[in-house]
């Protein structure tokens, strides 16, 4: 199969990353290697888990035995909740890459602020220390509002390269994009496709119908036009295809509004700052 060329964005740090990469939420261990493997061989170059999502072996299993060299590939994890804090952080991003089998990871997230705790200053700390040593290239955060990210900067004097967040039609962030793009960081979409829930809106139906292109691809299109980085979710090796064919057509103006009033606020997860 020939890989789709997926465009990269610059990072703050001098680096890059795939407009569009593979997510591995959800993806239970038993199918993460091999539908990570269908990944590499349709083309995705960016592949992102996490602590949580108890997936790490199987994808650094299939990083080792792909056919495209390592330094081909981003690899994403985050740090969970539960381990904010410098030392614990520390720790948790030494049992992340026991788990993965690899010398060095691309991209390292602070999952979640968790306010109440008070401890993700100390995590993003632990994060600069870590890139600093060479042991992960990149670092940023996930679920972070303006106000998580003006003090992480701040208190360190370093800004994350991309944040993470719940990002689709119904919650398009744009106050968050607006406070990113001031700093030069790289938004990129969790669950981008609502879960799935938003593909049943009939004028995703009729804009796809318009492009030939399915309500997910309508949506995956959208999010690469508003300049995100995209990681959606795929369990079959037929679906991780599709998502990936989003380079062939083009939303119009026209589109884009319609897109844009489908806007209601409504989260699939939780608001960070109630945390």
């Amino acid at each position: 199969m020939t890989a789709t060329p997926v465009p990269d964005l610059p990072l703050l740090d001098g680096t890059t990353v795939p407009q569009l990469g593979y997510g591995l939420y959800k993806v239970p261990p038993a199918d993460a290697r091999a539908l990570t493997l269908s990944a590499i061989d349709a083309g995705y170059r960016l592949l992102d888990t996490a602590a949580l999502y108890g997936n790490e072996r199987e994808v650094g299993e299939a990083v080792r035995d792909a056919s495209v060299p390592r330094e081909d590939l981003v690899v994403t994890s985050k740090v969970w909740r539960d381990d904010n804090g410098f030392d614990k952080t520390l720790r948790a991003f030494d049992a992340s890459m026991a788990r993965f089998g690899l010398d060095t990871l691309d991209l390292y997230l602070i999952h979640w602020p968790v306010p109440s705790t008070d401890r993700y200053v100390d995590a993003w700390r632990a994060l600069v220390r870590l890139q600093a040593e060479g042991r992960v290239r990149s670092i940023g955060v996930a679920n972070f509002h303006p106000h998580h990210i003006d003090r992480i900067i701040a208190e360190t004097g370093v800004a994350p390269v991309l944040d993470q967040v719940e990002l689709h039609p119904w919650l398009p962030q744009r106050a968050l994009r607006d406070a990113c793009a001031r700093h030069g960081i790289v938004v990129q979409a969790w669950s981008p496709l609502a879960r799935g829930r938003v593909l049943a809106d009939p004028v995703l139906a009729q804009v796809g119908a318009k492009h030939g292109a399915s309500p997910a691809q309508v949506v995956l299109r959208w999010h690469l036009q508003l300049g995100n980085s995209v990681i959606p979710k795929a369990s079959s090796p037929a679906r991780i295809r599709e998502n990936l064919d989003v380079f062939g057509f083009s939303l119009d103006a026209d589109d884009l509004a319609r897109i844009a009033a489908l806007e209601t606020g409504e989260r699939t997860g939780r608001d960070p700052d109630l945390d």
